[in-house]
């Protein structure tokens, strides 16, 4: 029984040993595909009659000095091509030691970034690489951004299939003539979505667009336009994101310009912010391009009269000692 249970130990321990041996290396999906145009140099280690550079030709092929046949180097990457080249080498050599690698890189356009980014550039793809990353080596978007990245796939991908809908995008139009595009959510893409994080291909052109402004005026303690971020602003946020309203506001009736649907004219939109601020009437969520307008509350004749009183408006003392005359009371 000894026996048998050592056994069992030695199994169960041989098992464990196997399952945790690391799988051999697969090909590197990360690795450079090659593509036309691209120079491939070849050396042999003591063969220099082998050595050779060769183009890619627009058929995706390279003539190689000794080979009858041209190689397809398409899409294969710097390892796969050097095994298959290697293997032809082995008809005339005894393990030839060859050395094999793309010299230029000239198949593929740069990916450009641009827009409401620290550091708007092109790029150039030497790997596969996402949106979010792209964003990121570009410095990140900048406070004016707003909630959308639109992203242009000027052309297929080189070495993706036919059939591959994620990489192969259609015209939104149904024109062959329009360049394909999709839209993501900025905040999506942050939170590292997958289907917000495209792959990002050699040509594509990313556009982080700029966050549509609305303007505040009037009675509030400083009046400027404000960038409308995605989820949107409501009334009462841009107003305490200016510092909220002086006191001669008139905060029972602010109108809000906004811009009619396809038109240049606006409709004028009235709000109470007080009974906003009690709940007793629902915010008034903004859109692109509105003006907040605080207009300046009338004083009351008692308030007037106070104000001269306390000294509270220089202007009103001023404008009624100079219309009266000056006696003294001893």
């Amino acid at each position: 029984m000894k026996v048998l249970s050592a056994v069992f130990v030695i199994v169960l321990l041989a098992l464990a040993a196997f399952a945790q041996t690391p799988k051999p290396p697969q090909a590197d999906e990360q690795a450079y595909l090659i593509g036309p145009g691209d120079e491939i140099t070849g050396k042999v280690l003591g063969e220099p009659q082998f050595d050779f550079v060769a183009t890619v030709d627009e058929n995706g092929q390279i003539q190689v000095p000794f080979s009858e046949a041209p190689v397809i180097a398409k899409c294969q990457s710097e390892r796969g091509l050097r095994k298959e080249v290697n293997d032809l080498l082995a008809k005339y050599l005894r393990n030839p030691q060859l050395s094999l690698r793309v010299t230029e890189r000239k198949s593929r356009p740069p990916a450009t970034i641009y827009g409401e980014v620290r550091t708007p550039q092109q790029v150039v793809l030497m790997r596969k690489a996402t949106l979010l990353e792209l964003i990121a080596f570009s410095g990140d978007v900048t406070e004016q951004a707003g909630g959308t990245v639109q992203v242009f796939r000027t052309q297929p991908p080189l070495c993706e299939k036919s059939r591959d809908e994620d990489a192969n995008w259609k015209s939104m139009t149904g024109d062959p003539g329009d360049v394909p595009s999709r839209v993501f959510s900025l905040n999506e893409i942050k939170q590292g979505l997958d289907e917000a994080n495209p792959i990002i291909y050699p040509g594509d052109v990313i556009v982080v667009q700029k966050a549509p402004p609305v303007y505040i005026t009037g009675e509030v303690v400083q009046p400027q336009g404000i960038f409308l971020k995605e989820g949107g602003l409501s009334l009462t946020e841009a107003i305490a994101k200016i510092g909220g309203v002086r006191r001669e506001a008139k905060t029972k009736d602010i109108k809000i310009y906004r811009l009619k649907p396809g038109s240049k004219d606006r409709e004028i939109i009235s709000a109470n912010y007080d009974l906003i601020k009690k709940g007793e009437q629902k915010d008034v969520m903004l859109q692109p391009y509105d003006i907040v307008e605080v207009d300046k509350n009338k004083k009351s004749i008692a308030q007037t009269i106070l104000d001269i009183v306390t000294g509270a408006s220089r202007t009103a003392l001023s404008s009624v000692g100079n219309g009266l005359g000056t006696r003294v009371l001893y």
